[in-house]
């Protein structure tokens, strides 16, 4: 069972594996020129700082939006939040996973602690823990999941699109 849960996980997401469980934990991942990376002390997420008001409720509400239409299978809308240049995934591809996923499983993704981690005026990373529900459709098996996320976003046209996403699970999946 786990395997189509990761086959779907993989399929919107560059997974970063880590098997260190760790209280004080630090994990960096690189992506081309930048670097995507948050440290986690225990349970808190430092935020950002001095990120004007506005651009801190567009990111997160890019962010809201990202994850409500995935939930709702919705794939034009979901399109909608992603970069047309993305720099980590394919837009075909996603495209394609997405109709795919969508037409074979019911997936709720629900995240918490959501901070924008890092910020500048061209790109934001937003982390978030997220749990993941998932019901195969054909066999109604479901499975659940959980992990650390961090979804990278860029400027484009004046609004917030997905460039890239990291994702790191916990070791214990259901």
């Amino acid at each position: 069972m786990k395997k189509w849960l990761w086959l779907v996980v993989a399929a919107f997401m560059l997974t970063a594996c880590s098997d260190n469980k760790e209280e004080t934990q630090k994990e960096d991942v690189a992506n081309d020129d930048n670097t995507i990376g948050f440290e986690v002390m225990g349970d808190e997420v430092e935020k950002a700082p001095d990120i004007p008001k506005d651009q801190e409720e567009q990111i997160l509400a890019a962010f809201d939006e990202y994850i409500q239409s995935f939930n709702s299978k919705d794939i034009d809308r979901y399109v909608q939040t992603l970069s047309k240049n993305p720099q980590g995934f394919n837009y075909e591809e996603d495209l394609a996973a997405a109709k795919k996923a969508f037409e074979q499983y019911n997936i709720e993704r629900t995240p918490s602690d959501v901070t924008i981690v890092k910020y500048s005026k061209e790109e934001a990373q937003v982390f978030a823990n997220l749990d993941i529900q998932m019901t195969e459709l054909e066999t109604d098996v479901e499975l659940t999941s959980s992990g650390r996320q961090v979804t990278v976003f860029v400027k484009e046209n004046d609004a917030w699109k997905v460039t890239s996403v990291y994702y790191i699970g916990n070791d214990s999946q259901q």
